[in-house]
């Protein structure tokens, strides 16, 4: 990522410099805005699904049924990251609203916007990536079946 960064001159005009990011840096930055209570719970989920999705891989062949239950499986915990998500999106819009009304004051109402969007992407990418995943699996078994 590219971050466009103003500096001042001794004449004070503005320059804009641009600064290199990794992507890394960039989701770890995200994470640690976004709560680390429902970003890791969302983490737990989307790393489970995987571990799921990568064994409905594994036993496509060796036992199919064992395979379909780990698609089921796959299927199960993207949802519950999906829901996280939104928990933590509802739970972070109420922390602002609460901010907003003990100072009286709307600017500070962005941060709790920004915190609740955050965990409603990493939820979202959690159930979006999995699924995607049991597409192709489930393509890959149509075709199998329809060789035999």
């Amino acid at each position: 990522m590219f971050e466009v960064c103003l500096t001042k001159t001794k004449d004070m005009t503005a320059l804009p410099l641009v600064q290199n990011r990794s992507i890394f840096t960039e989701i770890a930055n995200r994470f640690s805005e976004g709560g680390p209570f429902f970003m890791t719970l969302i983490l737990i989920c989307f790393l489970l699904a995987l571990v799921f999705l990568v064994l409905g891989f594994i036993y496509l062949k060796k036992n199919p049924q064992k395979s379909a239950k780990m698609i089921n499986l796959t299927s199960e915990v993207s949802i519950l990251g999906l829901v996280i998500g939104l928990l933590g999106s509802i739970i972070g819009l109420i922390e602002a609203f609460d901010t907003v009304e003990a100072l009286e004051n709307i600017s500070v109402m962005g941060s709790g916007l920004k915190v609740s969007f955050l965990t409603t992407l990493f939820g979202s990418i959690t159930f979006i990536l999995p699924r995607i995943g049991i597409i192709v699996l489930k393509g890959i078994k149509k075709t199998e079946a329809a060789r035999e």
